[in-house]
């Protein structure tokens, strides 16, 4: 039986700009720590060859640390003499003064096992019974299909055939498709699987079929939009023209989750929970009482850390827009006050529901008028 690793999207030297910048080094180290995790996984199951189909780096000319960090990687896997294919994608396509160029530092670095994808014709015979064709991103967008580049079965060839490509196998509402690829393209080019990167989350397509197209996802998600994400696929193959098994693992550490609270009994649920590896995004949509309002602060707090104290998640954003406080019968009975004061406090109302500052300025009134009444 013939067992592959299939990966792809590591996009290595990607920081986000979503987080803060040190939780956007800590992920962007994490993305690199992935490869110990892969090659390990692979080890483990035995594969003959692992793919990573397109997008290892983030773009075509990283900085020196994460082509040195990528290379080491491989090195410090001296038992290791099965292939690992690179194939370019579009953020690190297949150009002049590319990490992927044969003068590059990159690729003297590299051990004899590893392999770029940098011609058109790329062949690889994975052992008697099998071989793999790629086809590199010259560019980060195209309108040509680089699976039907690939080249068609010939009569009598009864290996399996596995194709390595780039682009987008289907349609995403309001996207542009780049480097389209046609949904019966493995049956055309009498393909036994084709393994595809692009899209960041694990997708088979179709399910069970015969000859599927697989995204694999990026082994760490890289944003919110990324459902599905942190995978690899591995595949079995029992031989050509039979479905091959595919099993998707895990290798992600870090899990991005949008989660949306709609009073204070969600909030404190979710508090509760384990999300020391969660990036977690919280939007607030709830009405609070200043009491409350003063609960939901310390909350974020303890989610967040401070300058003392670690984070529950391990990172945190927070969307307030939605955030209104409504102070209860007893903190806004203000009968007693000036009118001006009583004015400025029905404005601050109002301004509160999109505005941080006017939430905050509207909460302090509230108090200082408690504590004079």
């Amino acid at each position: 039986m013939l067992t592959i690793l299939h990966t792809a999207d590591l996009h290595l030297g990607h920081i986000s700009r979503q987080l803060d910048a040190e939780t956007a080094r800590k992920l962007a180290r994490a993305r690199l720590g992935a490869v110990d995790t892969i090659l390990g996984l692979a080890q483990q199951y035995d594969v003959r060859a692992i793919i990573c189909a397109g997008d290892i780096f983030d773009s075509p000319q990283p900085e020196q640390d994460w082509w040195r960090g990528l290379a080491a990687a491989f090195t410090r896997n001296t038992g290791w003499h099965c292939p690992v294919i690179l194939l370019p994608g579009n953020h690190d396509p297949l150009i002049r003064e590319s990490v992927y160029e044969r003068g590059h530092a990159f690729r003297r670095a590299l051990p004899l096992w590893v392999h770029v994808v940098d011609r058109d014709d790329f062949e690889l015979e994975l052992g008697p019974d099998a071989v793999l064709y790629a086809q590199p991103c010259r560019s980060t967008a195209g309108a040509d299909d680089p699976a039907l580049a690939l080249p068609d079965r010939i009569a009598g060839d009864e290996r399996v055939r596995i194709g390595v490509v780039h682009g987008s196998a289907f349609d995403l509402p309001g996207c542009q498709t780049n480097f389209p690829i046609a949904r019966d393209a493995t049956l055309r080019r009498g393909l036994d699987y084709l393994a595809i990167g692009d899209w960041h989350g694990f997708r088979v397509m179709p399910e069970n079929g015969v000859a599927p197209m697989v995204y694999p996802g990026a082994p760490e998600p890289t944003n919110f939009k990324e459902p599905d994400a942190g995978h690899v696929a591995i595949v079995n193959f029992r031989g050509p023209g039979v479905a091959p098994r595919i099993r998707k693992e895990r290798v992600a550490r870090w899990t991005w989750r949008d989660e949306t609270v709609n009073n204070i009994f969600e909030l404190r649920k979710l508090a509760t929970e384990d999300l020391s590896t969660t990036i977690l995004r919280l939007h607030l949509q709830m009405t609070a009482s200043i009491q409350e309002n003063d609960e939901i602060a310390g909350i974020l707090r303890s989610l967040a850390g401070t300058l003392a104290s670690h984070g529950r998640a391990a990172a945190l954003v927070v969307d307030s827009k939605r955030l209104s406080i409504e102070a209860s019968p007893a903190e806004s009975n203000f009968e007693d006050v000036p009118d001006t004061i009583r004015e400025v406090a029905a404005a601050l109302k109002e301004q509160a529901a999109g505005s941080e500052k006017a939430r905050r300025a509207l909460v302090v009134l509230y108090r200082m008028l408690n504590e004079v009444r």
